[in-house]
């Protein structure tokens, strides 16, 4: 196809959009406008061309645009052989011109206001063609029939632009593939780099590292810069597992076996390796427990272990338990807390707190069934009272006790009968 005859289908196709230009102006004559004896003249719109031929159509007059043999008339006047050689006068096809010509945007139109940001032609091609359609019915209704084909006959002969259009999306994908492959080479070596320490889960700090000098040698939102913030997040998730499992070890020392200087000492040296994830695993907060934990035990108390043997003291808090001398047992587990036998303590204390809270269930369920058989109102509401002391008992000497569910029910089961 000559370059020429690209110019006249452009320009057929912009002048079309011309026309919205007299929308609502003088340039267009009405249905009822008489004949003038006044000769054609050209007027130049920005840059596009509109020429003003007059002919008779009944009783009016219409404006027809410069297309097909005329414009290729007008295109041979200039004897074009280089683009350098376009006459200003000519149609450009620039999107500030096309911009120019479409009314303003609003909910009713095409939002063409957004076409210069999101350049998507899926949607901006058929919403500019919809526009043209409407204006040729615009045309037409108003009587301008000829002006209105004329603009729907442009259509007929953008198909070879359209051929050419196809064909040059599919050098410039060619063009942007090559790009991506040299881009990919260039930066190969650093991007097996990042996988292969993702592979034997790298320290996310040294991932974060070389991944950050990859981005910054790329554009914002670059695939391989994509890419590279995903290894970044895979590093980050494997990290954090390592760490999670470590500090859980810590934890241990001053948690279960009242090792508390241990515990602050590794927790100081882990702070250091995983600086990253020192908001995420609350690492100061612990370094507090240790502290309140610490100073909640006598030292005098620690002291008492090395001469003493915990694991008998272990095992005569069992025999407490059994004989329900729970007094007794809540106080020597308590000092094992501060033994080696820590854990076993805690755990200990559970098994108490238990043992604790069903023999106060017990006694509540009895003053309970008491109360069923009392059909004095007074005597009855009593014996209810009285059956609510056990349960609070159990609450405030074991909180933490695994009935507590079940406490807290039955507490509420003996309001609602004292409430009828």
């Amino acid at each position: 196809m000559s370059k020429s005859t690209v110019f006249v289908q452009v320009a057929t196709f912009a002048t079309a959009f011309s026309l919205t230009a007299c929308i609502g102006t003088s340039q267009c004559p009405s249905p009822d406008t008489a004949p003038t004896d006044k000769a054609p003249i050209t007027k130049i719109i920005g840059q596009d061309t509109v020429q003003s031929a007059e002919t008779q159509i009944g009783a009016h007059t219409e404006t027809q645009v410069v297309t097909g043999d005329s414009a290729a008339q007008l295109l041979d006047q200039f004897k074009l052989t280089t683009p350098d050689q376009t006459p200003t006068v000519l149609v450009q096809t620039r999107v500030d011109t096309v911009m120019m010509m479409l009314p303003p945007c609003d909910n009713t139109h095409f939002s063409h206001c957004t076409l210069e940001t999101t350049m998507d032609p899926y949607k901006a091609f058929p919403a500019l063609a919809n526009y043209v359609f409407s204006y040729a019915d615009t045309l037409s209704r108003a009587g301008q029939t000829d002006s209105a084909s004329v603009i729907l006959n442009s259509f007929s002969t953008m198909a070879p632009m359209w051929q050419e259009w196809q064909a040059y999306s599919d050098t410039l994908r060619n063009d942007f593939g090559k790009r991506r492959e040299e881009k990919a080479k260039e930066f190969e070596s650093m991007a097996l780099q990042i996988q292969n320490m993702n592979r034997v889960q790298a320290s996310y700090s040294m991932v974060c590292e070389t991944a950050d000098s990859l981005i910054s040698q790329l554009a914002p939102g670059d695939s391989l810069a994509n890419w590279a913030n995903g290894q970044k997040k895979i590093a980050y998730t494997n990290t954090l597992k390592k760490a999670q499992k470590e500090f859980d070890e810590i934890k241990v020392l001053a948690d279960e076996k009242a090792q508390f200087a241990e515990a602050r000492k590794q927790t100081e040296t882990f702070r250091i390796r995983y600086r990253d994830f020192e908001d995420t695993l609350h690492v100061q907060a612990f370094i507090n427990h240790i502290d309140v934990l610490e100073k909640s035990l006598d030292s005098e108390t620690a002291k008492m272990w090395e001469k003493q043997d915990p694991e008998a003291a272990l095992a005569k808090a069992d025999t407490l338990i059994a004989n329900e001398k729970f007094e007794k047992a809540k106080d020597l587990l308590n000092k094992l807390k501060s033994s080696k036998l820590r854990k076993e303590a805690n755990e200990k204390y559970i098994v108490l707190a238990d043992a604790y809270c069903n023999k106060q269930r017990k006694t509540t369920s009895q003053i309970f069934a008491k109360s069923l058989k009392q059909t004095d109102d007074a005597k009855k509401k009593k014996l209810l009272n009285d059956a609510l002391a056990p349960l609070d008992k159990c609450l405030a000497e074991f909180p933490e006790t695994s009935q507590r569910e079940k406490v807290e029910s039955n507490r509420k089961f003996i309001e609602k009968e004292l409430a009828k």
